[in-house]
C-alpha cells in the first residue's frame, strides 16, 4: 500500500471517529484494496463494520439487493449499479457510511463505451448517496485499482468533511 493511501486511509479513519459514524465497503473491480486500506490502520474496529467483495453479478444481487432489471439496464459498471450496491453495503452491514467501486481494470474487458480504466465510485453517509464516474488512463490493472482506491477515499473524506 502507497503512503498516500495510508495517508488517507488514516484521514478517513479519524473522520468516522470524530463523527461516531460506521464504514462499509462494497467492492468490485477493487476486490477489496478499499477495505484492505482501511483495516490496516489500527483502531479501525471502533468504525469498521464489514465489507463485500462483489465481483459476479450474482453476488451483488445476492448479498447486495442489487437489482437484475438494473444490471441488464445498465451493466455492472454504471452509476445505477454502483448506488444499489452502496446502499445494500450500508444496509447489509449496518454502516452510517460506505462506499462502492464497479468498474473495468483491465487489462481486458473493456469496450468501445466503457473502457479499461472505466470506473463508477459512490459514497453514501447517512441518506445521502453521491456517485462519480472515473476515467481513469489505462496505466495497468494495479495502477487502476490503486488510482480508485485513491480517488474513493478522497470522495468519502470530502463528503465526511461536510458531516
Amino acid at each position: 500500500m502507497g503512503d498516500d493511501i495510508k495517508t488517507l486511509a488514516v484521514r478517513l479513519v479519524e473522520l468516522l471517529r470524530a463523527r461516531n459514524f460506521t464504514f462499509a465497503t462494497a467492492e468490485s473491480c477493487t476486490g477489496g484494496a478499499v477495505s484492505q486500506a482501511v483495516t490496516s490502520i489500527a483502531g479501525c474496529s471502533d468504525v469498521m463494520r464489514g465489507a463485500v467483495v462483489a465481483y459476479h453479478n450474482d453476488v451483488k444481487i445476492a448479498l447486495l439487493g442489487v437489482q437484475e432489471s438494473t444490471l441488464e439496464a445498465f451493466g455492472a459498471v454504471s452509476e445505477a449499479v454502483v448506488c444499489e450496491m452502496v446502499r445494500g453495503a450500508a444496509c447489509s452491514l449496518g454502516a452510517d457510511c460506505a462506499v462502492a467501486t464497479s468498474g473495468i481494470a483491465g487489462p481486458g474487458g473493456g469496450t468501445d463505451d466503457k473502457p479499461v480504466g472505466t470506473v463508477w465510485t459512490a459514497v453514501k453517509i447517512k441518506n445521502d448517496v453521491t456517485a462519480k464516474l472515473l476515467q481513469l488512463q489505462d496505466k495497468g490493472r494495479d495502477e487502476n485499482i490503486k488510482n480508485t482506491v485513491v480517488k474513493v477515499l478522497e470522495m468519502a473524506i470530502s463528503k465526511l468533511e461536510l458531516y
